[in-house]
């Protein structure tokens, strides 16, 4: 793995990622455009982190932090490049970020379907709040 590059993602890498995502990422949000994720990168430089092998993207995580919560979205490693402990290294990153911003937890969206995800998520201390059930409203059309 000493080849392995983690990153965060900058302007020039949002069409790589998008395009990333449709591969290796499960099931699609209403913020996969051009639009959402360079605003995600405009309001948080460093919430967008990429892992990398010479010139190819392996890997993405997003480590979003708002002050109160540490939200984990896009865990997702490249089907050629998975059980080589990628999603290990990008975590770790995320979870370094959030400790050096005062996070105390952090918490996944995993979809119910994807179970290869949920042994992942599981496998890296995560568990399941099986309490809590997710609320959502567009805002826009």
């Amino acid at each position: 793995m000493t080849d392995l590059r983690i990153r965060a993602a900058g302007p020039g890498d949002l069409d790589a990622v998008l395009a990333f995502w449709k591969v290796s990422a499960e099931g699609t949000s209403i913020s996969d455009d051009r639009d959402g994720v360079e605003r995600l990168v405009d309001r948080d430089p460093e919430a967008l982190i990429l892992a990398e092998r010479g010139d190819a993207l392996v890997g993405t995580v997003i480590a979003g932090f708002d002050g109160w919560r540490c939200h984990l979205y896009r865990l997702a490693v490249h089907p050629d490049h998975r059980r080589q402990g990628i999603g290990t290294a990008l975590l770790a990153a995320a979870e370094d970020r959030f400790v050096r911003l005062g996070g105390r937890r952090g918490d996944a969206m995993v979809l119910q379907r994807n179970e290869r995800a949920q042994h992942a998520w599981r496998a890296a201390g995560y568990e399941p709040e099986e309490q809590w059930r997710r609320w959502v409203k567009p805002l826009t059309d």
